[in-house]
């Protein structure tokens, strides 16, 4: 139950009910019926930047968003983000990149979305402090219950409950 850390002794003695029941997976699915459609790197980025267009236009360009392999959903749940410096000449070219585990490619789109904000989040915020979240919570007003369910997700998948499996 280390994804629950933080949340109330009430909140985690439901969830332990859910498993006990085995309902864990038909509650995120009562939810959440449907995955979403977004598949490719190209899609991804498309779908990353109009919620930067809409909420973060004057926040540095993204270079690149990316469906990643390498990314291990129990280390980093979300995603990762990265500022990347690079050398040219006399100047510095400052790069963002947003990578999204490839196992994300089969959950809902709210779910998704909730991903993607939180990684855009940190275009502007860089830790995890009451700023970001605020930003968060700005962009997507149901952005903790979205993250919530998430980790609810994640544990089904530790349980091999996934209720999105292909």
């Amino acid at each position: 139950m280390r994804l629950l850390n933080g949340y109330s002794a009430s909140v985690i003695e439901q969830v332990q009910r859910h498993i006990e029941d085995n309902s864990l997976a038909s509650l995120l699915l009562s939810r959440h019926p449907v995955i979403h459609d977004v598949r490719t790197d190209k899609a991804l980025y498309d779908y990353t930047l109009g919620f930067k267009n809409q909420f973060m236009r004057q926040s540095d360009p993204l270079a690149k968003v990316i469906y990643d392999e390498k990314i291990t959903l129990t280390h980093q749940a979300l995603g990762l983000h990265s500022f990347v410096n690079r050398v040219q000449g006399n100047k510095v070219k400052a790069k963002n990149e947003i990578r999204i585990s490839s196992r994300l490619k089969r959950i809902p789109e709210p779910l998704l979305r909730m991903v993607v904000i939180h990684e855009l989040a940190h275009l502007r915020e860089k830790e995890h402090n009451k700023a970001f979240y605020k930003l968060c919570e700005f962009m997507l007003s149901d952005y903790h219950q979205l993250e919530f369910d998430l980790r609810l997700l994640l544990i089904c998948e530790q349980l091999g409950q996934s209720p999105y499996e292909a």
